[in-house]
């Protein structure tokens, strides 16, 4: 669906570009009126004016359209990634431990130092 809006939202971007290449500007119809241009146009001496309006105006719309078709869908693919699904807790694990030893070792026994270990030398 998205390639599809998006070939459409192309080619009316280029429908677009071309029509408005092809109209002319508000200053090119005064040599017309004194009939310098009049035998220059490919629709008449009337011009395309209305005809060429009409389709750019239909050409904008499409364009503007898909712009924001286009732009909602990837709002809501970003929205879509974004959301971090969370590891199920675990059960059967107790927040408290239930009770704590009277006494924790401490790895000294009758408070005597354990000897050092030797080593012994390579020869």
């Amino acid at each position: 669906m998205y390639q599809l809006i998006l070939i459409i939202h192309v080619l009316a971007a280029v429908c677009l570009v071309a029509l408005v290449l092809v109209q002319q500007g508000k200053g090119a119809t005064v040599g017309a009126a004194f009939g310098s241009g009049a035998s220059q146009t490919i629709f008449g001496s009337r011009g395309s004016g209305s005809f060429l309006v009409k389709v750019t105006i239909a050409f904008v719309a499409i364009f503007f359209s898909t712009s924001i078709v286009l732009n909602h869908m990837a709002v809501d693919a970003v929205k879509a990634e974004q959301q971090v699904a969370l590891p199920m807790p675990v059960q059967n694990i107790p927040a408290v431990p239930a009770a704590l030893p009277d006494s924790i070792p401490t790895g000294q026994q009758n408070n005597q130092a354990v000897p050092p270990v030797k080593q012994e030398q390579k020869k």
